[in-house]
């Protein structure tokens, strides 16, 4: 069971847990889509496939993950690392693109388990508690700069944190702001933020997330300007290796190793982070194993490389899930 700790948990499943696990899981199905999607479109892929990236890697990480609480998905800080990495060996190509991308997370995912496997992931001990909590806190900032021209209801094209702020003034002060978006994402916030004060278990997410998709049904806001995804492929692909160029290989097997390396970082300091507040132990060695085995089956999915979330693992945590 060392090499599978989903099946431990679930031979040992308490029935007390099923009611939080429950909960946790609908709240971050409400997260979880919308974001997978947009991290897909930031990557320059189609939105569908930031959910064959979520559902793989979940599913991957439950079976061989060591943390009871961490949550795998498309993540805002490798979306831009794809992107560079696929988007000039695809020429305008979307079809391509897309097994570019399938390819790299195949490729971060055996960069990942080698590593766990040569017990390479011990590195992760010398991360101090200040470097892990400043590392998670940097990462919050600069999500809410990135999110904060869509919540006013306009977008930027930002190249850095700095850059990010200041385009973001720029469209207030130009007259950007589409006020019924704003209305929409203010007072989702509220919903968010008074449920929290009210009592922390009720799912604020969760409720927001409906009232949001009925107004937009309701009003038809998308005549005043409220983007929505639209139609989506049925069903979920085949489990296929992507037919990639052979000249692609050597470029995109050296964003692998840069991409495994940021994954691992963030995975490893949230890991870490979360192990010590609930009492837990966590194999690095297996923590980077499972992070392997989540690209992998992301990658044959037709998904894009993947890693943890702190926002993600944070609501998890808040609605006291109790297992994968």
């Amino acid at each position: 069971m060392k090499w599978v700790p989903g099946v431990q948990t679930a031979l040992t499943y308490e029935r007390s847990w099923l009611w939080p696990d429950l909960i946790a899981g609908l709240v971050l199905t409400a997260l979880l889509v919308p974001q997978g999607m947009a991290y897909a479109e930031l990557a320059g892929l189609p939105a569908v496939t930031g959910l064959y990236t979520t559902v793989a890697g979940l599913v991957a990480y439950a079976i061989f993950g060591p943390s009871r609480i961490l949550v795998l998905g498309p993540d805002s800080s490798l979306a831009p690392l794809i992107a560079a990495a696929i988007i000039p060996l695809a020429a305008g190509d979307d079809a391509y693109a897309v097994a570019l991308a399938a390819m790299l997370a195949l490729l971060v995912g055996v960069v990942c388990v080698i590593t766990g496997l040569v017990r390479l992931g011990t590195i992760t001990e010398l991360l101090s508690k200040p470097v892990r909590i400043g590392y998670i806190n940097g990462i919050a900032l600069i999500v809410l700069v990135s999110q904060l021209p869509k919540l006013f209801g306009f977008s930027t094209d930002a190249d850095g944190f700095i850059d990010a702020i200041g385009q973001f003034v720029a469209g207030l002060l130009d007259g950007d702001t589409n006020w019924v978006a704003f209305a929409l994402g203010a007072g989702s916030l509220v919903i968010i933020f008074g449920s929290r004060r009210i009592n922390p278990k009720v799912p604020g997410v969760l409720i927001a997330t409906i009232l949001s998709i009925a107004a937009v049904a309701l009003f038809d806001l998308v005549e005043e300007g409220i983007s929505v995804v639209g139609s989506l492929p049925e069903g979920f692909p085949s489990l296929a290796l992507p037919s990639v160029a052979w000249d692609d290989m050597m470029p995109l097997t050296l964003a692998a190793i840069g991409i495994a390396l940021v994954a691992f970082a963030d995975t490893a300091a949230l890991s870490t982070t979360f192990a010590a507040k609930l009492g837990d132990d966590v194999d690095a060695n297996q923590e980077i194993i499972a992070l392997g085995t989540a690209n992998l089956a992301a990658g044959l999915v037709r998904g894009f490389p993947l890693s943890a979330s702190s926002s993600r693992t944070s609501v998890a945590d808040s609605m006291g899930t109790k297992s994968q």
